[in-house]
C-alpha cells in the first residue's frame, strides 16, 4: 500500500498577471483528515479547483494510490473518486433532494429505444446513502426547505455516494450554526474510520486543532511546510500563514465616542416572528456590537433599519431628525451603508470588474455634465482603496469573482469608504476570511471610528464582538435581552447569558 493516498508535485497555475501557485506541493496519508490553510489569496482553493479538474493546472504530477493520474475535468476527478464539498453551494432548491443528489448521473430504465429516470431506484439509493451521513431527510422533500447545513449534508451524501476516496471540503462550516458543525464533525469522523482521506480548508483555529491531523500551510502561492496538528499551536499556525508574529489580533482602541448620532425606537417587523419593539442608540466614533445566537434576528433588524425589509411600526432618528426609509437610496442618502453578511450571494457583483465593484455606489458623484461619468476620477479612487486597503489584484480591471473572499470584502468595505457614510454596519465583516486579512478590517474599522464615524458590528465570533465592541447589545428571539459596556464585565458568560434569556 502506498505511503500516500494522494500526492501533488510542482503544481503551477498562473491567471493574467497573477501566478496563483508556485511549485505547490501536498501529500495525504490514507483515512486522515489534512487540514490547508493560508491566507485569503495564498492559492488552498485554487490547488483543490486544479486537483478537482475545475482549472488546467500549467505544470505538475497528480498521484493516487502511488500511480500518476490526469484530471482533466470534475467527471473524471469523480471517477477516480475525488469529490469536493464546494464553499459556496449551488443547490437546485426547486428540486428534490435527490434529484440534487444524483444531478448528472440519474439512474435510468431503458424500454427499449427509450431512456427514463428510474425515480423509485433514485429514491431508495438516496434514502440509503442520507442514512449513511447520519441524516434523516425525505429524499423527495424539495432541497429549498433545509437549511444551508442540510443542504451541506446532502452534498457530502453526494460525495460518499460515488464511493469518493478522497473528499475535499472548502470552508463547509462558514454559515453553519454550532449544531450542524457538530453533526458535519460526526459524518468526517466516520468517514476517516471507513478510510476516506479529507482534506479540509478553514480560517478556523479551534475546528482545525479538533478535526486535523495533519496541517498543511500556504503563503502567497507557495509551499510552506507540513505538520502534525497535535505539535502546532494556534501562535505557530498563525505566525507561518502570514510570515510574522501577530501578537495582537484586535487593535488598541484609541476612538472616543461621541454624542448619540443614530436612535432606533420601538422598531418592529411585519411579520411577527421577526424582530418587536427593539430600541438603542449609536454615538458618533462608536463600535457598537450586536451578540445573540443563530435566528436572534439581527441581521433582520439591520436590513429593517436599511430599508430592505419592512418596517410595522417605530421610528429612526439620524442626527436627532426623524428618518422616512421607504427604499435602501433612501437610507443612503440619510448616511447609512450595509456590507451585507452573504457576500457572494449579495454583496459584489460577480460578473463586474473591482472597478465597478467600488464605484457603483458613488457614480453621481463622478459625472460631468450631469451624464458622463468622469473615468478618470473613479481610477483615482478605485486606485487609492486597492492601495489603502492592500487588496491583492493584477489590476482594478480584474473580475471581482476572481479574488479570495478576504479581497472581496475589502473591495466591498471600499465601496462604502467611497460613499462616506456616517454610520455603517458591518453584518459578520471577517466570516470566511484568515486572520491576517481580519486584523486589516479591525485596522480599518478603529480608523474610521477615529474619524468619528460610526459601526455597528455583528459577529457571532465572541472573542471578536468583545475584542472590537466599546458596548455590546444582545439579542433573543428577535428581542433586545441586553446591554453590555466596558462598565460592567464583557465576557463570554455575560453575553450567553443575554443570547439564552427565552
Amino acid at each position: 500500500m502506498a505511503e500516500y493516498k494522494l500526492k501533488l508535485e510542482g503544481i503551477c497555475k498562473s491567471f493574467p498577471g497573477v501566478k496563483a501557485l508556485d511549485n505547490v506541493q501536498l501529500s495525504l496519508r490514507p483515512g486522515t483528515v489534512h487540514a490547508l490553510m493560508g491566507e485569503n489569496g495564498a492559492g488552498k482553493s485554487t490547488l483543490m479547483k486544479c486537483l478537482f479538474g475545475i482549472y488546467k493546472m500549467d505544470a505538475g504530477e497528480i498521484y493516487l494510490d502511488g500511480e500518476k493520474i490526469k484530471v482533466n475535468n470534475p467527471d473524471e476527478a469523480m471517477k477516480h473518486g475525488i469529490a469536493m464539498v464546494h464553499q459556496e453551494l449551488q443547490p437546485v432548491p426547486a428540486r428534490s433532494v435527490a434529484e440534487n443528489l444524483y444531478l448528472g448521473r440519474f439512474p435510468v430504465k431503458r424500454f427499449g429505444p427509450l431512456q427514463v429516470i428510474d425515480h423509485k431506484t433514485m429514491y431508495e439509493e438516496t434514502e440509503k446513502w442520507l442514512k449513511e451521513v447520519k441524516m434523516d431527510f425525505d429524499p423527495k422533500a424539495q432541497l429549498g426547505t433545509l437549511s444551508i447545513g442540510q443542504m451541506q449534508s446532502v452534498e457530502i451524501a453526494k460525495a460518499v455516494s460515488q464511493q469518493a476516496k478522497v473528499v475535499i471540503f472548502d470552508e463547509p462550516t462558514s454559515s453553519l450554526s454550532d449544531n450542524e458543525v457538530e453533526a458535519l464533525f460526526r459524518i468526517m469522523d466516520d468517514l476517516r474510520s471507513k478510510g476516506v482521506t479529507m482534506v479540509y480548508i478553514s480560517h478556523k483555529m479551534d475546528e482545525i486543532k479538533r478535526i486535523a491531523d495533519d496541517i498543511t500551510i500556504m503563503r502567497d502561492g507557495t509551499y510552506v511546510g507540513t505538520w502534525p496538528a497535535a505539535e502546532m499551536t494556534t501562535d505557530q499556525i498563525i505566525a507561518k500563514m502570514v510570515g510574522r508574529e501577530l501578537t495582537n489580533v484586535y487593535p488598541e482602541k484609541e476612538n472616543k465616542p461621541g454624542d448619540v448620532i443614530l436612535e432606533v425606537k420601538h422598531l418592529s417587523s411585519i411579520h411577527e416572528k421577526s424582530f418587536q419593539d427593539v430600541s438603542f442608540t449609536l454615538r458618533k466614533g462608536e463600535i457598537l456590537g450586536f451578540g445573540g445566537l443563530v435566528g436572534a434576528q439581527r441581521t433582520e433588524l439591520m436590513e429593517g433599519i436599511f430599508a430592505i425589509r419592512g418596517i410595522a411600526s417605530g421610528e429612526i432618528f439620524m442626527h436627532g431628525k426623524k428618518l422616512k426609509l421607504r427604499h435602501p437610496v433612501d437610507a443612503m442618502n440619510a448616511g447609512i451603508g450595509l456590507i451585507t453578511e452573504d457576500r457572494r450571494g449579495n454583496g459584489i457583483f460577480g460578473c463586474l470588474s473591482i472597478k465597478d465593484n467600488v464605484s457603483v455606489s458613488v457614480y453621481n458623484k463622478f459625472l460631468r455634465a450631469g451624464f458622463i461619468l468622469d473615468h478618470k476620477r473613479i481610477n483615482r479612487v478605485v486606485d487609492d482603496s486597492i492601495q489603502k486597503l492592500s487588496i491583492k489584484t493584477p489590476s482594478m480591471k480584474e473580475h471581482i469573482a476572481n479574488l479570495s473572499g478576504g479581497n472581496q470584502q475589502k473591495v466591498i468595505v471600499s465601496r462604502w469608504l467611497a460613499s462616506d457614510p456616517d454610520v455603517l454596519i458591518m453584518d459578520e465583516p471577517t466570516r470566511g476570511i484568515d486572520v491576517g486579512a481580519k486584523h486589516e478590517i479591525y485596522e480599518i474599522m478603529n480608523d474610521l471610528a477615529k474619524q468619528g464615524k460610526a459601526i455597528i458590528m455583528i459577529s457571532s465570533e465572541m472573542s471578536e464582538l468583545l475584542g472590537m465592541s466599546d458596548r455590546v447589545y444582545v439579542m433573543c428571539n428577535g428581542k433586545l435581552t441586553g446591554e453590555i459596556d466596558q462598565t460592567k464585565d464583557m465576557t463570554q458568560a455575560n453575553v450567553m447569558a443575554y443570547a439564552t434569556q427565552f
